[in-house]
């Protein structure tokens, strides 16, 4: 390393990490679940992951994007979210197409083919992350992505072994027994790595586990004898404790939210290409709301709320909405009564008109918009990132409609989006107090739209529901509408999930083990 002066450089951190021997096996959860336990132990600990494919996104505050789930394990750790915890980006365009975004900025769309070529340079960021994050704190844990035994990756990937073997990282590899096979996926996953890569595994965890563990003795007793590896522990299901997914595959597996109180029912159009999901946790968390996603027409009904989300590819969404009969079925359910709320892509469509000149986010060049409110959206070059405080206009709670009551209530998120949306004859619901890292002009100190109903809302804010001011304020007049009486509200504070994530997780790990395996101790 060179030396500046007469100052050494800082000793690099520790670290761990945590590879799968499929994707969704629950890495992410378990890298959120050690950030926390070893941030209770006293240490200074960080994220990473190299390379994360998801549309599921978030802002840090210097206005980089980043993976949402890097974003989740930053909160766990009690760090602030930074580009060096995700320095490659991927968030899919369509089956073999995505952009590319690179310490928190977009670089390029290519296809998988292309994306290739471009390994060597995001190599170099890759690793240089990694080396920052570890000069600044105890330990780094790590999150590798999808399989490390994928054969014909193997030879170009950023993100699982060559991680490992560069950091000289020991890795926990972690197989999903909910799905079956664990024990061939273990095994099988640790032939087909190298011997270096077998070594660097000292450790293995199987996740997701139901019923009586005494009935795993057996076998996990062959696989440490068979494999020469030690079983770390076995993590069993949870369904109580509420922790941000990072992909939407979790939408096709996690069954529709409700309870016996429920009293009013939500529906969210899942679009292909849906993004930042988790706006929704809340409203899944609340007592009285039943929340389901919608992928046909058919299927909509009269839902109390339609929700139309974030999306990586507004137009070819809004066209996939046409062909599954969602458009129409959508008009019919806000005639019938039914409220509407667009948040980023959802705002778009709810316009007239979108324009994609330049072909920013596909071949598509002007679509018409679902008409429920009186603006159009042109796609531009840039995208707008930035964290965003806001307050509810009086205009807006005095309309009769979805923000009755909730006039003055604080709106904490963050803006990803690379239209630009205008229009007249509505009502901007919010006032923009902070935009993070931009300055405020009059052309931005106001967001969203509310029609003239009150009924059909559109905001460019992500993690509006997050806001519990808001949401109670948007479900009480819908209960009122209804003529219901809506159950109390639940906390829905991360930081208390967190804590029981990492209680969860720490008495299901050997811990010893794990601080043998990092060469490091509890701090306190």
């Amino acid at each position: 390393m060179p030396v500046v002066g007469n100052e050494l450089p800082a000793p690099l951190g520790r670290v761990l990490m945590v590879q799968g021997t499929a994707s969704h096996v629950g890495k992410s959860v378990l890298v959120s679940a050690l950030c926390r336990i070893l941030r209770q132990d006293g240490l200074r600990v960080a994220p990473f992951k190299a390379q994360n494919m998801s549309n599921n996104s978030y802002v840090t505050p210097d206005g980089a994007e980043i993976g949402r789930a890097q974003a989740v394990q930053a909160e766990a750790a009690g760090v602030e979210a930074r580009a060096e915890m995700n320095p490659v980006l991927l968030k899919p365009e369509a089956d073999s197409h995505a952009q590319v975004v690179l310490m928190g900025r977009p670089l390029t769309s290519a296809r998988a083919r292309d994306y290739f070529d471009l390994k060597a340079t995001l190599w170099d960021s890759v690793a240089q992350s990694l080396d920052t994050l570890r000069r600044e704190h105890d330990v780094v844990v790590i999150e590798g992505a999808g399989s490390p035994a994928e054969i014909n990756l193997k030879a170009t990937e950023i993100v699982n072994m060559r991680v490992a073997l560069h950091a000289d990282a020991p890795v926990l590899l972690c197989g999903d027994i909910d799905r079956g096979g664990v024990f061939a996926s273990l095994v099988g996953t640790l032939q087909l790595l190298d011997d270096a890569e077998r070594a660097a595994v000292k450790g293995m965890l199987i996740n997701k586990f139901r019923g009586d563990a005494s009935l795993l003795t057996d076998g996990l007793t062959w696989l440490e004898d068979y494999t020469g590896k030690p079983v770390v522990g076995v993590v069993h299901h949870f369904r109580d404790i509420h922790i941000p997914e990072e992909d939407s595959v979790a939408l096709e597996i996690t069954p529709p939210s409700s309870s016996a109180a429920a009293v009013l029912d939500v529906a969210v159009v899942q679009v292909p290409h849906i993004s930042n999901f988790d706006d929704f946790d809340p409203l899944a968390r609340e007592p009285g709301v039943a929340l389901r996603y919608v992928q046909h027409g058919d299927r909509l009904g009269r839902p109390d709320l339609v929700i139309l989300p974030g999306s990586k590819t507004t137009i070819p969404d809004l066209l996939w909405m046409e062909q599954q009969g969602l458009s129409r079925a959508l008009a019919d359910s806000v005639a019938g009564g039914s409220s509407v709320i667009g948040i980023c892509g959802g705002y778009q469509m709810l316009g007239e008109t979108l324009y994609d000149p330049d072909g920013i986010e596909s071949t598509i060049g002007q679509a018409d918009g679902l008409g429920l409110l009186p603006l159009s959206t042109t796609f531009e070059g840039s995208k707008e990132t930035h964290r965003v405080q806001a307050t509810v206009r009086a205009e807006a709670g005095k309309a009769g409609g979805l923000l009755s009551g909730a006039a003055g209530e604080n709106v904490v998120g963050y803006e990803i989006h690379m239209g630009r949306t205008v229009g007249e004859g509505f009502i901007p619901p919010f006032a923009v107090n902070d935009r993070a890292d931009a300055p405020i002009t009059p052309a931005t100190s106001l967001d969203g739209a509310l029609d003239a109903s009150g009924r059909v809302l559109g905001t460019y804010i992500h993690g509006l529901f997050h806001n519990a001011g808001v949401r109670r304020a948007v479900l009480g007049e819908l209960a009122r509408r209804r003529g219901v009486t809506l159950p109390e509200g639940v906390d829905v504070a991360r930081d208390r999930e967190y804590d029981r994530l990492a209680d969860w997780v720490r008495h299901s790990l050997r811990m010893d083990l794990v601080y043998d395996m990092t060469g490091l101790s509890p701090a306190l």
